[in-house]
């Protein structure tokens, strides 16, 4: 991984095409990303590698989505003390309500922020929004998009 600022990270390939939309917004505020695919089911160490790669990267938080028990944005934020923005995916029988029950019922200690089911682009307006107040750069893109949005602009 090179130097990047945000990890997002999906359980499975058929997740990419919400979760690219994360890495796409990113881009639009000029902010390096890594997008990748490990399960936290099927694959934990590949998740803890990855985490800890990114880290290493210098990523300053991570978006992380899912579907159905939606594990991953959980795991993801034990292993790590990096923001965690968890994007609930409709992968199941419940329209992705499961997923967004599970991302927001963290235990004490293990917090995961939340977007709405499928919000992979509001994860990354929400990440943005964090950098902000560390990088003046995002803080002007980010008034740039909002003024797009308020002239009736797309998203």
């Amino acid at each position: 991984m090179e130097k990047i600022k945000v990890l997002v990270i999906t359980g499975s390939e058929s997740d990419l095409i919400v979760m690219e939309q994360s890495a796409e917004m990113l881009g639009v505020f000029g902010i390096p990303c890594a997008t990748v695919v490990a399960s936290a089911h099927r694959a934990p160490e590949k998740v803890l590698e990855l985490v800890r790669e990114a880290e290493a990267a210098g990523a300053e938080l991570i978006i992380a989505g899912a579907g159905m028990s939606a594990a991953l944005p959980g795991v993801v934020a034990s292993y790590s003390d990096l923001p965690v923005i968890g994007v609930p995916l409709d992968s199941g029988m419940l329209g992705g309500i499961d997923a967004l029950f599970s991302i927001v019922q963290m235990p004490t200690g293990i917090p995961v922020a939340a977007v709405a089911v499928g919000g992979a682009k509001n994860a990354a307006v929400l990440a943005a929004r964090i950098l902000a107040i560390k990088y003046p750069e995002v803080s002007e893109k980010l008034k740039e998009y909002r003024r797009t949005l308020a002239e009736g602009g797309s998203t």
